[in-house]
């Protein structure tokens, strides 16, 4: 995993792009923010790449494709599924069924957006030290045990 490999959020509201934005600016992270309105946008661009992002922060309720679809069709994408890419979940509401049905996908993390931008910039903060500490399977050469 690339500590600072570009960070992709797939939000449909702009208002919440910009909020998140700010956040990461202020923050300072090295990440370029790759911002998607909708999960099909999303899902071309990391089909096309060869990057692999740091992290996805998906919104559950979009156009076209919601969260749940997005994260399937990465999920069984066996060029995607490789990357290892830290999947979680950002949203305004969470009901018990979506946060099952989140973990039973494998997400990585599923967190309500705080209201306010200084609870909005701790929990960023949180999430981003949280996988920068993280090892996943793809820092590793084939050939290893």
């Amino acid at each position: 995993m690339d500590n600072n490999a570009p960070i992709v959020i797939i939000e449909d509201d702009q208002d919440d792009q910009e909020i998140l934005s700010d956040i990461f600016k202020k923050l300072d992270y090295k990440n370029e923010i790759v911002f998607f309105a909708d999960g099909n946008d999303a899902l071309d661009y990391l089909n096309k790449t060869d990057i692999a992002p740091f992290l996805i922060l998906s919104d559950i309720n979009m156009p076209k494709i919601n969260g749940f679809e997005l994260r399937e069709k990465i999920q069984t994408n066996e060029l995607l599924s490789i990357k290892c890419i830290p999947y979680l979940f950002f949203t305004t509401a969470a009901n018990k069924k979506s946060v099952v049905d989140a973990y039973a996908m494998s997400v990585q993390g599923f967190f309500v957006k705080p209201h306010s931008f200084d609870k909005l910039e701790d929990t960023i903060r949180k999430i981003m030290e949280y996988w920068k500490e993280c090892i996943a399977p793809n820092e590793y050469a084939d050939d290893e045990s």
